[in-house]
């Protein structure tokens, strides 16, 4: 192993000297693929010869086939991915009793932390106890979910939870977790070594704009590394995204990371890690990059990676970090080759160039984040969404055409950065003095990211002004961003009931259709001033850089312009208010919440499971002995699905209607139907969930598109029934079933119940044109075999009948392997094409081999009663310093 010594703030610190094992060649190594570099070395001090080979190769190439192990430092969940891997996890503990082993031995070998940040809904808004309502009631809806977590910190070793209202977990990642170097003691020397994490939702390489390398998976890959696997990889292709010029005025990061959204889809990323290079980094704060970082699932990328530098240090300055880890994150990232200078240039798999200065305040949809738009634009795109030509108008009730139903500060991606809440306030004080309110039908909340956002919007006054206008504080979770934005004013409900096409806007990462609200198909992705200004308008069939918003109390008409905060004015707040001490403060008080002190739990081994539970539910799959869905077989098709179903589509997370089939089970098992909560809440409960695949507007069955949402047909009867009791009766008859679908399957969250529930259907592989990453490995993880076919290939399978079988033939497979399908038609034709297993690395192909990842980490776990076969690793990780 080499190593080197590094003195930083009068301790000595063991690093390793990745410039002296690749010698010259290391200045031309992507920053990313530094941080993996040191990963491997650290962690396979054998292996170093075949490492630097392998990464030498790379830079030969620009790519590589090679598979490496990833070590992640640590582990991040947020309430509504974790309560299900809790499920899988207290499950496999009875599996393991059961087998006569010791359920304690299952146990986590890495940290791990637990946001609960998913569940708050906005029930009540505008008004100066919503946020005391809010919070009141998410702990009487979640208290079991709750419970469950709690005992998870008793049961599991180095679990810790973060209670409701300490904020989302990308924001305190950001502002409390994240140490950017970490210090590890192994053999009583210490480490110094890059701070690395996964975690269980998509937006986690947020962490990437302050130089910490995350990326997010899926729960059942995060089971496995919690229980001590690594994360298998292929050394990725690296996109270098060269950024040249400054942002002007008036233009803010959000629109900086719509614009990088829209460019990489287009450039194609999908899967691939993704580095900022060039002078216009340097012109970015850590809050503006961690913006941008965000949005990488958004343009398909793994990663969105900053280096670290100067603004690194002043953002963690910023938010309260001791002067000692600013200084250890200098003096180590700058001997390790890991300190970002403006004129670094890394050799890239391929490059694009952005020029920082052409870009101009815009938003994204009406359906999809890539599509960004100029003001001028959003009318004629919401129209080619409906259409149908749109007037203000036309009229329900005075509700207009092109009405705002719902206007939302909410998410991570924008309510961390101080600037960007600063800048709404400005917004909003100017349009209270003016004597501006939003029109009566639009549903106003304000959610950060952090709860330090009231000190320092206190300070400034600004929290005020936002709150006259209807923009009080709702909590301080992900809300109306995941679709938990609660009920539209009844008068909004009846507008769109009566035909009025109604849209969110939202300072969110998403705007697919009913993701936000289940009435509305169509939103828009905004920073927070604009936000605020769409809510003052009320609706947007205006180009509202220069029609007017509104008229004032003296009935003059009030422009953008006579609103918009400069850029001046903006620092100047900031600057003057934002103190980092508060960081760590309001986090510290936010952790003290009395309601979830007070909460009882359980503290055995083992979780107690109720039969009389509706959230909490001992799944069927967390077991040993399942059997691999791999083979030759001729398979019906359950589904046949177009392009772009998300994971929102296959498995939704909002609201729970009385009328639906996952409803009625809930109501005939004794829930109160004006309680059935949102789907995100019922992941632990599979009887439920089950219920709710594809019960979305977008998830259109092409087998029978005229029927009910999340139903299919029985091709030997004819039969069509909820996709639930279709596939039981496919599965007693021993008949295998297939989901076909377009492009981009499964893109958006990192929800494995998207896989879990197509698992429980009994699907044994899914057909589509192209993957997103994450949930290609949430089916691997299900023990479900992705094929990815060809467009051309495609063409034969188009009108795919219910009586039409595919003949699948994957009794074994590896990393890319081909994969012979024949497609049989009901009238006697036959067509063979290829697909290609999307199978990334060996440990893939033997998850599938193994049934999937829970058999996996149970084979693992138990050989033999009491016989564990995880020891803990060697490498211990203190909490951050």
């Amino acid at each position: 192993m080499i190593r080197m010594q590094v003195e930083s703030h009068g301790r000595q610190l063991t690093a390793i000297d990745m410039r002296k094992a690749l010698g010259s060649k290391f200045e031309r190594l992507p920053f990313v693929l530094r941080v993996l570099l040191e990963n491997n070395l650290r962690h396979q001090p054998d292996e170093t010869e075949r490492l630097l080979e392998i990464f030498s190769q790379w830079l030969r190439l620009g790519e590589s086939q090679a598979e490496i192990p990833f070590h992640p430092g640590r582990l991040l969940m947020h309430d509504t991915t974790c309560v299900p891997a809790l499920v899988d996890i207290a499950a496999m503990r009875d599996a393991i009793a059961e087998a006569g082993g010791d359920p304690a031995l299952l146990a986590p070998r890495v940290s791990v932390d637990v946001s609960v940040d998913h569940s708050i809904g906005v029930d009540r808004f505008g008004t100066a106890d919503a946020l005391r309502f809010n919070v009141a009631k998410e702990l009487e809806r979640n208290a079991e979910r709750y419970r469950l977590m709690k005992w998870a910190t008793k049961a599991l070793p180095g679990l810790r939870v973060h209670p409701p209202g300490t904020g989302i977990m990308h924001t305190i990642n950001l502002e409390q977790l994240a140490t950017v170097v970490a210090v590890e003691q192994r053999d009583n020397v210490d480490w110094a070594v890059p701070d690395t994490l996964i975690g269980t939702d998509s937006h986690t390489p947020m962490i990437n704009g302050i130089g910490v390398l995350a990326w997010g998976v899926g729960g059942l890959e995060a089971e496995s590394v919690m229980f001590g696997m690594p994360v298998m990889l292929r050394i990725p292709e690296v996109i270098g995204v060269r950024l040249v010029g400054r942002l002007q005025g008036g233009t803010l990061s959000t629109d900086l990371a719509l614009a990088v959204t829209e460019r990489l889809r287009s450039f194609g990323v999908a899967g691939k890690f993704v580095e900022f290079f060039g002078p216009g980094v340097s012109t970015l704060s850590g809050g503006d990059r961690a913006v941008v970082a965000n949005m990488a699932p958004e343009y398909g990328a793994t990663t969105g990676f900053f280096p670290v530098d100067a603004n690194t240090l002043a953002y963690l300055r910023q938010t309260g970090r001791r002067d000692e880890l600013a200084a250890r994150v200098e003096d180590v990232a700058k001997a390790q080759g890991l300190w970002f200078e403006a004129d670094a240039n890394p050799r890239y798999t391929d490059e694009l160039t952005i020029d920082l200065s052409t870009l101009r305040p815009s938003l994204a949809g009406p359906r999809r984040p890539q599509d960004r738009l100029e003001p001028a634009n959003v009318q004629p795109a919401l129209e080619r969404a409906a259409g149908k030509k749109l007037s203000r108008q036309v009229t329900f009730e005075s509700i207009p055409e092109g009405a705002v139903a719902i206007a939302a500060i909410t998410s991570c991606t924008n309510t961390s950065d101080p600037s960007l809440l600063i800048a709404a306030g400005l917004l909003a004080r100017k349009a209270r003095q003016l004597g501006l309110r939003p029109p009566h039908w639009v549903k106003t909340s304000f959610a950060p990211g952090s709860p330090a956002a009231v000190r320092y919007l206190e300070r400034s006054g600004l929290l005020k002004d936002l709150e006259a206008i209807g923009f009080s504080i709702v909590g301080f979770g992900c809300t109306t961003c995941i679709g938990n934005s609660g009920p539209l004013p009844v008068e909004m409900q009846s507008a769109i009931d009566g035909g009025i096409t109604a849209v969110a806007v939202l300072s969110g990462n998403r705007n697919f259709p009913g993701r936000v609200h289940p009435s509305l198909k169509d939103g828009f992705l905004a920073s927070p001033p604009m936000t605020v200004a769409f809510a003052l308008a009320g609706d947007v069939l205006r180009d509202i850089t220069t029609d007017p918003i509104a008229k004032g109390a003296d009935g003059k008409e009030v422009y953008l312009a006579d609103l918009w905060p400069d850029q001046a004015e903006v620092a100047k707040h900031v600057r003057g208010c934002v103190v980092g001490a508060d960081y760590p403060k309001a986090f510290s008080e936010a952790a003290e919440n009395p309601l979830w002190q007070k909460l009882d739990f359980p503290q055995s081994a083992r979780f107690p499971w109720s039969d009389t539970s509706t959230y909490i539910r001992r799944p069927p799959f967390a077991v040993a002995g399942v059997s691999s869905r791999l083979g030759k077989y001729a398979a019906a098709p359950l589904l046949v699905l177009g392009d772009d179903i998300t994971t929102d589509h296959i498995s939704p997370a909002g609201q729970i209607s009385v009328t639906s089939y996952a409803g009625r089970h809930l109501i005939d098992r004794g829930e109160n139907p004006s309680s059935l909560n949102v789907f995100a809440s019922r992941r632990g409960n599979w009887e439920a969930m089950v219920r709710g695949l594809f019960d979305n507007m977008a998830s259109v069955n092409l087998l029978i598109p005229d029927a009910d949402l999340g139903s299919t047909i029985h091709g030997p009867t004819g039969d069509i029934g909820r996709l639930w009791e279709i596939a039981k009766r496919y599965q007693a008859s021993g008949t295998s079933t297939i989901i076909v679908a377009g492009e981009r399957y499964g893109a958006g969250s990192s929800r494995d119940w998207a896989a879990k529930g197509v698992a429980m259907l009994g699907v044994r592989a899914v057909i589509a044109k192209s993957f997103e990453r994450i949930h290609r490995s949430n089916l691997i993880g299900m023990g479900i075999l992705p094929i990815i076919i060809s467009a051309a290939d495609a063409q034969s399978i188009v009108g795919l009948g219910p009586n039409d079988q595919l003949i699948i033939d994957a009794e074994m497979v590896a990393p890319r392997h081909v994969v012979e399908i024949e497609v049989r038609r009901s009238e006697g034709e036959s067509t063979g094409l290829v697909g290609t297993a999307a199978v990334e690395t060996d440990l893939e192909a033997d998850t599938l081999a193994a049934g999937g990842m829970i058999p996996l980490i149970l084979s693992k776990s138990v050989r033999g009663p009491g016989t564990a076969l995880l020891g803990p690793r060697g490498l211990r990780r203190r909490r951050p310093e």
